[in-house]
């Protein structure tokens, strides 16, 4: 099995880990970064940082998802089952960073010199 067939198949399961809408909310984000660097230059760092913002705030809803959740089984929670909620919101904050990181390197790019 290959390195590229490996990332091809794990690439869907993450995407669901990190929660369908969230991840589809950053994807299109990440389509509107790539069509601002072709057409208007000036708008990416603005949307890399909307990305990076809006994965900081899927993290902090799934974190208050994971509080409420402990408080209703009242702390008897198996911390497997705690710390594979919060890897999942880790994903988002990834596919966030990388968004903004694309944003630099654009900026960056596209940015005139002397």
């Amino acid at each position: 099995m290959t390195t590229l067939s490996i990332v091809f198949t794990a690439l869907p399961q993450l995407f669901l880990e990190g929660g369908p809408i969230g991840m589809s909310i950053l994807t299109v984000i990440l389509v509107g970064l790539l069509f601002a660097a072709w057409k208007a230059p000036a708008w990416v760092r603005g949307i890399g940082a909307a990305g990076l913002a809006f994965s900081f705030l899927m993290v902090a809803i799934s974190w208050y998802k994971a509080a409420t959740a402990v408080e209703i089984c009242q702390g008897e929670i198996s911390p497997a089952l705690l710390w594979g909620g919060l890897k999942c919101c880790t994903v988002t904050i990834i596919y966030g960073l990388i968004i903004y990181l694309a944003s630099w390197v654009i900026y960056f790019i596209r940015t005139p010199r002397l």
